[in-house]
């Protein structure tokens, strides 16, 4: 099985293991969001089951994280950010992405005004696998695309080997 960078639920319950009702909602959000574009409601606009103090205006991104023979790469959509938005930095074994959101819509008509103005952050936390070299991580934004390439140290690219399979 592969070392890659794994997502970590930073807010704990009180026993100090991860929160695992909060991971689990998050996934259930991002689902049932993609559900949002045939007109059904987004899942995130119903009231929390598990933490009522949830902002539920902003749903932390969805990543694909790839692994090739010199680096891992995580591939976050931020559609509607900047990269002056977007802060990734890497404390100790993790790597964290955290990003803010403010979006103000202003429409004049005839006999209507409509100002409507949302706020949201996000905070995604992976654990780095063994043999990534911190001091060369680097970070590309465009078109709505984070893209963290974890490039692999000299060891850890030796430390792979082709298994030939044979057909009998």
């Amino acid at each position: 099985m592969a070392n890659t960078p794994t997502p970590v639920d930073v807010k704990s319950a009180p026993s100090g293991t991860p929160d695992v009702w909060r991971s689990f909602r998050g996934e259930m959000d991002r689902l049932f969001d993609r559900f949002d574009r045939f007109g059904f409601p987004s899942f995130s606009s119903l009231p929390s089951l598990f933490d009522k103090s949830a902002s539920l205006s902003f749903n932390a991104p969805a990543v694909d994280v790839t692994e090739d023979d010199k680096a891992y790469k995580i591939e976050a959509e931020l559609p509607g950010l900047n990269e002056k938005d977007i802060d990734v930095t890497v404390n100790g074994d993790l790597l964290v992405l955290k990003g803010e959101k403010r979006q103000e819509k202003e429409e004049k008509g005839k006999n209507t005004y409509v100002c409507e103005r949302s706020y949201g952050s996000f905070q995604r936390v992976f654990s780095l696998p063994d043999g990534v070299d911190r001091n060369k991580i680097v970070a590309d934004f465009s078109k709505g695309v984070l893209t963290v390439t974890l490039p692999k140290n000299a060891e850890a690219q030796k430390q792979q080997k082709k298994v030939e399979i044979k057909a009998h």
